[in-house]
């Protein structure tokens, strides 16, 4: 049977070559450059997916909260990082994982250290996350009385173990100059490891956005490497030169309900319950939430003339369709949608159906390969 003939509702979509392609693309790039390849496990949240990376030489991962660590614990990594202000108020849970799985978290502050520091059961190791221009979080790179506060409470304890300094560049997302942004990162890192490698020769630098890891080869002394997106990519990476669309490992199949040819509109059911609202605006201030792909048998092709999804409510997305799409659809046809932001219509859809029919797991849903 098809895995077209399984779909009744949104459902999204993975296509599994595309997919391992893009993760051994990654794990190639980090091998070229020496440095390690972590991905971030924000995106794909499958322990199948988890076990494709495996298979490409990548042994640790990383995840966003304690619950995803939860969930990606005792599948044999050697060491799961949770890349956020680690919450001193999950402490319990982070000894119950620690008992049996090795796990780093992201200190910026004395408070959560001082708590770790009084409340930790088990070994744990910690990165210090460094701010150098993005300006969500972390410590400045020059705030050496932190950063030094930091270790110092951490060495009162025999369970807490420094690791290294992590830094996100998140900005590399919407500012054009990505190579200035990773001069100002590769600076900020270095000169953290050479300040304070005699003290702890073991430390590393890690790095972890996917438009800066995808586009850039010129990483310095950097050790480590941890995007996530890079797994599936989406538009958003394709505007920002990090991918192209055939790149893409994930769209939405949805369903057609109504056609208005007097307006090239075509009515589906998919809506930002199903895709996120993420957007992008053209030039003119068009937005596009997702563009229009034809499905088929082998997965899926992307069409000569753009349509794209002008608008989204909860469950509805209205596309704006080419004279190519328009003279072919019919009411309840299946159109596939490339997402704006891959990771949070994956987030969103909680399971994947792979292209020869196969149901992938996903940390938000119930669904088992």
């Amino acid at each position: 049977m098809s895995y077209l003939d399984q779909i009744t509702s949104p459902t999204l979509l993975l296509d599994e070559n595309i997919c391992r392609a893009n993760i051994k693309r990654m794990a190639e790039k980090a091998a070229r450059h020496e440095m390690k390849l972590v991905p971030h496990f924000k995106t794909a949240q499958s322990h199948e997916i988890g076990d494709w990376a495996k298979e490409y030489g990548i042994t640790e991962v990383t995840a966003s909260s304690i619950k995803m660590a939860e969930y990606l614990s005792g599948e044999g990594w050697v060491n799961i990082h949770i890349a956020f202000p680690f919450n001193p108020l999950e402490i319990p849970k982070l000894n119950k994982i620690a008992e049996k799985q090795s796990i780093s978290v992201q200190l910026i502050n004395t408070s959560t250290t001082q708590m770790l520091v009084d409340q930790l059961e088990n070994p744990v190791g910690f990165f210090i996350e460094i701010d150098a221009g993005y300006g969500r979080t972390g410590v400045e790179v020059t705030d050496f009385g932190l950063i030094e506060e930091i270790l110092l409470l951490a060495k009162k304890s025999d369970k807490l173990h420094f690791k290294g300094f992590y830094l996100h560049p998140g900005h590399t997302y919407y500012m054009s100059d990505i190579p200035a942004i990773y001069e100002q990162s590769r600076n900020a890192l270095s000169m953290l490891k050479n300040k304070y490698s005699t003290e702890y020769p073991k430390l590393v630098t890690r790095i972890g956005d996917t438009p800066g890891c995808a586009v850039m080869e010129e990483f310095g002394d950097i050790d480590e490497m941890g995007p996530g997106n890079f797994v599936f990519f989406d538009l958003m990476q394709a505007e920002l030169g990090g991918c192209y669309k055939s790149d893409i490992a994930v769209c939405l199949a949805v369903p057609v309900v109504d056609i208005k040819k007097e307006r090239n509109e075509i009515l589906v059911h998919g809506g930002g319950v199903h895709l996120a609202k993420d957007v992008l605006l053209d030039e003119d201030g068009n937005k596009n939430f997702g563009e229009v792909v034809y499905l088929n048998e082998s997965g899926w092709e992307i069409p000569d003339n753009r349509s794209h999804l002008k608008s989204i409510s909860q469950e509805h997305g209205i596309i704006k369709a080419s004279d190519e799409l328009m003279a072919k659809v019919k009411v309840g046809d299946l159109l596939g949608i490339l997402p704006v932001h891959s990771c949070m219509t994956a987030d969103a859809m909680g399971s994947y159906l792979t292209i020869d029919g196969k149901v992938v797991d996903h940390a938000e849903g119930v669904s088992q390969s």
